[in-house]
């Protein structure tokens, strides 16, 4: 069956964010007096939201002294400077492009924070993505379905015709737990290697290979 909806990922799948973040984590580690991190330490730390990644990047990880109030810090500050160097992947806009001449429904679910995910969205894709979803209280992040549940509910589809793109093993758990089809793609954050060896089983490498599939 022709898929209706697709929602995609955004941090390695429709934006390389990965700059600002590394750029946004070491500006509070230096403040704190910890070491930086390099940006393929930063890549691995990426996923499970801002929380996660600070706990990945301080040394003594959650039961770092005052963990909640660098946290905060640190989602204030790249909220501040969360599009100096990120852009989207070359490809990314010409296919959002041709999904909305094609009348798909397009979302973006991610584990950002709302408001982050909710500004680069309007600033990158405001043109094609009706729906933007981010990590808020009061439900909970992927794996867990429930944000992308709650777009498309926002988008009035169903499981059957919707599918999910993301770049990562957070993305291919959230879409098995929500019941939706997922295509992997392999300019992100993790390799195709790891992606397979995952059980992916559609991978798109690049764009164009995104609109075949779905």
């Amino acid at each position: 069956m022709r898929y209706t909806t697709v929602i995609f990922d955004l941090d390695g799948t429709l934006l390389n964010t990965l700059e600002d973040i590394r750029d946004s984590v070491n500006h509070i580690l230096e403040k704190y007096g910890y070491p930086p991190r390099s940006i393929d330490e930063i890549r691995a730390f990426v996923g499970n939201g801002s929380g996660k990644l600070l706990e990945r990047a301080l040394p003594d990880g959650a039961a770092t002294p005052g963990f909640d109030g660098i946290l905060a810090e640190y989602v204030d500050w790249y909220q501040q400077h969360n599009a100096i160097k990120t852009a989207p992947y070359p490809g990314v806009v010409e296919l959002l492009r041709a999904l909305t001449a094609k009348e798909y429904k397009l979302a973006v679910v991610s584990n950002k924070p709302d408001d982050n995910v909710r500004a680069l969205v309007r600033q990158f894709f405001g043109a094609y993505v009706s729906v933007a979803i981010g990590e808020r209280p009061g439900i909970a992040r992927k794996p867990s379905p429930d944000t992308v549940r709650a777009a498309m509910r926002e988008l009035w589809s169903q499981p059957y015709e919707t599918v999910y793109v993301g770049d990562s093993e957070v993305d291919l758990k959230t879409a098995a737990a929500a019941g939706i089809d997922c295509v992997s793609v392999c300019w992100g954050f993790r390799s195709p290697e790891y992606l397979r060896s995952l059980g992916a089983k559609a991978l798109a490498g690049s764009p164009g290979d995104v609109l075949k599939l779905v």
